[in-house]
């Protein structure tokens, strides 16, 4: 009698793990696809994005330095004698 029971418990439980698998088989296809489709919305924004951002659509020419007003901007001098042991105090 025992036996029987035995058996069936454990002919039960590999039947219970065997459909949890196949269930957690089917979620597991259903989060895949929504990452998918979730990275897929992401590429399309960044293509977007990406022709957005190109140069070609800019015009930097009022961004460029004129090169003759660079004289009269002051040349800045390292300190070297800089000292922050006051800092600290």
């Amino acid at each position: 009698m025992m036996k029987y029971i035995l058996t069936f418990i454990i002919i039960f439980n590999s039947l219970l793990v065997a459909s949890s698998s196949a269930k957690s088989e089917k979620e597991k296809k259903i989060r895949i696809e929504k990452q998918i489709k979730k990275e897929m919305e992401t590429e399309k924004k960044y293509a977007k994005e990406q022709t957005f951002y190109s140069e070609e659509n800019y015009d930097f020419k009022g961004a460029e330095v004129n090169q003759d007003s660079l004289d009269s901007v002051p040349k800045l001098e390292p300190q070297y004698d800089f000292d922050m042991d006051s800092v600290y105090d």
